[in-house]
């Protein structure tokens, strides 16, 4: 699972353990699109990083295109347990300057019943993490303590059809990349980044589940809304470095893709899809269009 997207949207809030609040039932139709020139076919897939497991979110028209596609590209591969935790473990701790030096009474205290929310085993675990972490953690914490399997993702659901009908799949980015866009921030940046994902532990309940049926129905402005929105009102900054600037870089791999006869499958964070800021609109300025291609 790629361990960004564990937050809504690249810490645009916390998601959290509600899998029984989604009934199994009604065929989904996940938003996917096209872009060709006169010897390659690329498609872009929309995902969610987290699903119950019985959601059915197959159907024919994106079968057709796995099924023709010589290559899955997808966010990262190198996301073992053991290569994050020693990512995590470099890149997000700092008992020199513990949280509760850098937050303010009231954020800490709003720390303390997030980490009793989560199912925490106290404070002092968030303590030494440094922000972005900590938030992180807030997120992930209650998946876990719900039972919920990262492998059941859209994404590692993907890689593992693609790598069972002996396709190659690739990464746009590595684990260490994604994880230095949030570790390399400067610390005002993890600290409102934070702050933010404290805000929103309320609410983040009803608005993952809004999100993943925005999903399911291929809602793209949906998805924008409540995705791309909010960080973009509230954290400008992160949402340029992590969705525009990564949008626009993905863009021009696209492009360079374009260079390679054959038919290439993209799976990414439905997120980036979505809103003026997509990559399909980063395409669009490189002079390259793409096409939503029917559900059925």
């Amino acid at each position: 699972m790629n361990i960004l997207a564990r937050f809504r949207h690249l810490g645009a809030g916390v998601l959290v353990a509600v899998a029984l609040l989604f009934p199994a039932g009604a065929l989904a139709h996940p938003a996917l699109w096209v872009v060709r020139d006169a010897d390659t076919t690329i498609y872009l897939f929309g995902t969610v990083h987290l699903l119950p497991g019985n959601t059915p979110w197959h159907y024919p028209a994106l079968d057709r295109a796995l099924a023709s596609s010589d290559t899955l590209v997808v966010e990262i591969t190198d996301d073992s347990p053991a290569n994050i935790t020693a990512l995590v473990l470099r890149l997000g701790m700092d008992p020199a300057h513990p949280l509760s030096s850098l937050l303010s009474t009231g954020d800490y205290h709003r720390l303390e019943r997030a980490a009793r929310l989560a199912g925490l085993p106290g404070v002092g675990t968030l303590d030494v993490m440094r922000p972005w972490l900590a938030a992180l953690t807030i997120a992930m914490a209650p998946l876990a303590k719900a039972g919920l399997d990262p492998q059941q993702g859209v994404d590692h659901l993907l890689r593992d059809e693609m790598t069972r009908a002996g396709k190659p799949v690739r990464a746009l980015e590595t684990a260490e990349e994604q994880i230095r866009f949030l570790a390399d921030m400067p610390s005002a940046l993890q600290l409102d980044m934070l702050r933010q994902t404290l805000r929103e532990t309320d609410s983040s309940k009803l608005e993952f589940k809004q999100l993943v049926e925005a999903w399911e129905r291929g809602d793209v402005e949906a998805i924008a809304r409540l995705e791309n929105s909010l960080m973009k009102r509230e954290t400008p900054a992160l949402y340029q470095r992590l969705l525009v600037t990564r949008n626009a870089t993905w863009a021009a791999k696209i492009r360079a893709m374009l260079d390679t006869p054959g038919t290439v499958f993209i799976a990414v964070g439905a997120a980036h899809l979505a809103g003026p800021d997509s990559v399909q609109a980063q395409l669009q300025k490189l002079g390259i269009n793409s096409t939503r291609v029917p559900a059925p």
